[in-house]
């Protein structure tokens, strides 16, 4: 399990050793520049606006006039163009004096050193966030341009800096490659940093953490060196802090060794973004705000954090260590020779987002739990394997070669002939391997694993929660969608806010709900016919490879019809998914939500609905319909006028295994093949300009613009990842008793799942916005919801499908199983066939020794005859009324076993408790000592000096 400690003061990083690189020293953020802009403004585009509104109660009061507001950088002299600030912002007098000004210490591009792209063209302020956009002449790009000139003076009043690089094609100095793109770097200083994180109760440490976990047998267990941990040399053990909301009037009560890295870089990221959320881009229409709707509406084309550098390095790590938390994350997470390691959870929660180290803590414990649920599936296959050759059931079907005793009714209706019980002997012994006595212990564990693993996740969880303090974090009101605001057609006053905003009436939303549900329907009914297609292709398959002249082929008539169906299946499967997807997005954008919460809501309904009754129903068909209703030689079961399909005399457990083999490890390989294919092709293509004109020494692809160049996550880029590991976690659980292996395949994937995410995490994507998260959302009721269904499942498997019931009728009744096979095969006369399945040919077949024509065959099932009335015998009754109590006591019992360790098992280690305690204790002392201290200092401004002194050592 992976180790995670509480939220340090400053990230792993190397801004220092960058700035060093950049300036030659290591020198402080210029703080007392609290206000902005620097770069080029091309004047063509400073459309005249209106003052900023922005945010009335969140602003700063911008510096006196005279006084220094950091505009200083507004030009470089590298054009006619810079060195003029944009004409609605007014410059001070001693600024107007300044401009324009040069900055000689900029390099030429061919000369920027590593880690110099990170920065303002000053060395010393940190690129925060990064927004893109193109030019151009129409009227719709000038009305953007208006947009974007409100929005960045707005960024400006909030105290956020800018710098702007614009797409001049000079060579020789900073512009983007492809001679077109502007791209705006922001810098969020120390003022408006020490503001946010007020405003937004961001936790940092103000006392080293003094408690020691309690002994007990997992610290002492975690204590062992193993060759799965990480490398302390790189990923060094973190400090444990206690840690309390900021207030800047307590500055002095924080853990602070340096104001450049006290806040990490995914905290000043979020910060920023918040301001990018809320910002107005129209001074007079309060609901046109927020970076989201910016992109939207085309101003711009992307916003963006910068990775931190290049994930690879010249120099190796051992001799000159991590360049960045990048290429550390590569190099000890992302690179596929680390597929045993465990995650570095705190660098990756500080890197991209605490939402974003959930999912990867989840997908690693998952794995995790994993490896026992593998473990004792192949201890099951084994002893099946070791087991096989000793089986009763199985010898005897394999010694049934006398042709006056195990003759076989056909397969198929005219073309196919009588067959020998012997040629199912492969079938017998495939299917034992997964059906023996094992199986109803193996199908109880799992549903019990189900049970302990969201159990021990919720532990886990609340672990994470606390060392990366998310308890009590709540989502702030969530900003309308763009596309809400842009459709909806009624107004309403806000209840909170009491501002006009768009709303759509119940009226107006029950129809589109209504046709939602319509599609959806109609989509799973488009499934069911699927399956019905299927069906109907094993059906008529099976017929002509029995009825083949060869043999051998006509022997594996089962097997073919099983493997090339499943193919198929899973052809349908991911063609209906991906078809499904764009409808869902399409239905849930009709719905017309207000917020991305419920869109994100409707939207994984529709999506994990559909993917259960897609992934899941042939397997479904093949465990519980398939076989059930066959009927007899005189009145076969049909399905549209044809003969349903029959089971193997060994069972139908070979066919489901084969299904859920073919359907669960050739998804993920797909998905898996899809993940990281299309990311690098799109990058390289998207990248080859940049590439170019490096190569050629034309100038240097600056990190913004590689990073510009990168596929972007998207706002439900998680989505797809949950939902593959949710639908793996279905095949797991709900189908184990017929395949043991499942777990160890789901092993296998998702050992490669974790590094081939974290590859494209660190490689393919831009660094997405660093979201934060309590918890994994909807998904885990989901996988609670899955793992209680799937005790019913299992039960029926083991008590329908499989083969365990009626062993343990007939041993039950004799003491032995000798004898078995003959018990569960029906006589039958075979001149009652009735017409359109009576063979064309009616004699023994060649060198069976027989002549003349069949007057008996034999068939599965429990039937009186071989004459007429054809009624089902009392052992059919007798078994089936087994397999109904199998089903109530197994899953009565597993169930009481699993509410028993959900309420054995608290959500929450009492050492986490203790410390969250402890942690309020020195918040409140610390609340206390600063109140003392303000009451004092008010009280010593009332009294002369002499008596100051004594009056502070009395209260105190």
């Amino acid at each position: 399990m992976e180790h995670t400690s509480k939220r340090r003061p400053q990230s792993v990083d190397s801004h220092k050793s960058l700035k060093s690189i950049r300036t030659g020293k290591v020198g402080p953020e210029p703080t007392d520049i609290d206000t902005g802009i620097t770069g080029t403004y091309n004047k063509t585009n400073d459309m005249a606006a209106p003052p900023a509104i922005g945010f009335e109660g969140l602003q700063e009061d911008l510096p006196p006039k005279g006084e220094h507001i950091g505009l200083e950088a507004y030009g470089d002299g590298r054009s006619p163009t810079n060195g003029t600030a944009p004409e609605n912002i007014e410059l001070s007098e001693s600024n107007k004096e300044d401009e324009p000004l040069t900055d000689e210490r900029q390099p030429k591009k061919e000369e920027k050193k590593d880690g110099a792209d990170l920065y303002f063209h000053d060395g010393h302020r940190r690129i925060d966030y990064i927004l893109a956009y193109r030019r151009g002449d129409s009227d719709k790009d000038a009305r953007r341009a208006n947009k974007r000139k409100e929005f960045e003076k707005n960024l400006l009043e909030e105290g956020l800096q800018i710098e702007i690089e614009e797409p001049q094609p000079r060579h020789d100095l900073d512009a983007s490659s492809d001679g077109n793109t502007v791209f705006v770097k922001i810098h969020a200083p120390w003022k408006f940093l020490s503001r946010q994180a007020e405003m937004l109760k961001v936790k940092m440490p103000i006392k080293i953490n003094d408690m020691e976990e309690p002994l007990s047998i997992m610290s002492c267990l975690k204590k062992i060196p193993t060759p799965f941990d990480l490398s302390e040399e790189f990923i060094k053990p973190e400090p444990n802090y206690f840690t309390a909301p900021f207030v800047r009037d307590r500055v002095e009560d924080f853990i602070i060794e340096d104001k450049d890295t006290f806040f990490s870089m995914s905290q000043r990221n979020r910060m920023v973004f918040e301001v990018l959320e809320k910002c107005r881009y129209d001074p007079d229409n309060k609901t046109k705000f927020g970076i989201e709707h910016m992109i939207a509406n085309g101003s711009y084309l992307a916003a963006y954090p910068l990775h931190e550098g290049h994930y690879k390095s010249n120099h190796s790590m051992l001799t000159h260590g991590p360049s960045n938390d990048r290429h550390l994350l590569y190099e000890e997470w992302a690179r596929p020779g680390r597929w045993y390691k465990k995650q570095p959870l705190n660098l990756i929660s500080d890197y991209f987002g605490e939402k974003i180290g959930l999912y990867f803590a989840w997908l690693g414990f998952y794995t995790e739990m994993l490896t026992y649920a593998a473990i004792v599936g192949l201890i099951v296959f084994i002893y099946g394997c070791i087991s096989l050759p000793s089986d009763t059931v199985v010898n005897e079907i394999c010694a049934a070669s006398d042709w006056s005793v195990y003759l076989m009714c056909p397969q198929c209706n005219r073309r196919c002939t009588y067959w020998l019980l012997d040629s199912s002997c492969f079938y017998s012994q495939l299917t034992y391997l997964f059906d023996n006595a094992s199986t109803i212990f193996f199908a109880a564990f799992m549903s019990l694993w189900a049970t302990m693993f969201c159990e021990f996740w919720k532990r886990r969880q609340n672990e994470l929660d606390y060392d990366w303090d998310l308890f009590g974090f709540e989502e702030h009101e969530e900003n309308c969608r763009p596309e809400f605001e842009a459709l909806a057609p009624d107004k309403r006053v806000n209840p909170i806010t009491k501002e006009e905003e768009p709303y759509v009436t119940f009226k107006t939303r029950f129809p589109r709900f209504m046709a939602g549900a319509g599609f959806v329907l109609f989509f799973i009914f488009l499934v069911l016919a699927a399956v019905v297609g299927i069906i109907v292709y094993r059906i008529a398959i099976k017929a002509a490879v029995a009825a083949s002249g060869a043999a051998f082929i006509s022997s594996q008539a089962s097997l073919i019809t099983s493997i090339t169906a499943s193919c198929i299946s899973l052809l349908v499967i991911m063609v209906l998914q991906n078809l499904y997807d764009k409808i869902a997005t399409w239905l849930t954008d009709l719905e017309l939500h207000r917020t991305e919460t419920e869109y994100e809501d409707s939207y994984t309904f529709k999506m994990y609905f559909f993917a259960f009754v897609n992934y899941y129903s042939s397997s479904f068909y093949v465990a519980f319909f398939k076989g059930s209703f066959p009927g007899n030689p005189s009145d076969y079961g049909k399905i549209f006028g044809m003969r349903q399909e029959e089971c193997d005399p060994a069972g139908c457990l070979q066919e489901l295994f084969v299904n859920l083999a073919i359907v669960m490890c050739g998804k993920q390989f797909f998905n898996n093949f899809m993940e990281i294919v299309l990311p690098l092709l799109k990058n390289f293509w998207r990248s080859r300009s940049g590439r170019k004109e490096q190569k050629e020494g034309k100038g240097s692809y600056d990190q913004w613009e590689k990073d510009f160049d990168l596929t972007e996550l998207g706002p439900r880029g998680l989505f797809k990842e949950y939902l593959e590991m949710a639908v793996q976690f279905g095949f797991v659980t709900i189908f184990v008793a017929a395949f043991p292996l499942a777990p160890f395949f789901a092993l296998i994937n998702n050992l490669m799942e974790i590094r081939l995410d974290a590859y494209k995490f660190v490689t393919q994507l831009r660094r997405p916005y660093a979201a934060r998260a309590q918890d994994i959302g909807a998904w885990y009721a989901i996988l609670l919801a899955v793992g209680n269904f799937a005790v019913l499942t299992n039960a029926c498997i083991v008590a329908f499908t499989s083969s365990f019931i009626p062993r343990e009728v007939y041993k039950y009744e004799y003491g032995t199983l000798v004898g078995y096979v003959n018990w569960t095969l029906s006589n039958f006369n075979t001149s009652h066939f009735e017409i359109e399945a009576h063979p064309r040919n009616n004699s023994y077949p060649e060198g069976s020794g027989l002549t003349g024509n069949v007057t008996f065959c034999k068939y599965r099932g429990f039937v009186e005859g071989p004459n007429p009335p054809f009624d089902l015998k009392l052992e059919y009754w007798k078994v089936f009324a087994m397999r109904l109590v199998l089903v109530l006591i197994y899953e009565h019992v597993i169930f009481v076993i699993k509410f028993a360790l959900a309420y054995i098992v608290p959500d929450m280690p009492s050492f986490i408790k203790n410390q969250i305690k402890r942690e309020n204790y020195l918040a409140q002392q610390a609340l206390e000592e600063a109140t003392r201290k303000e009451i004092v200092e008010k009280r010593q401004s009332r009294m002369p000096d002499s008596e100051k002194g004594a009056a502070a050592s009395g209260y105190q």
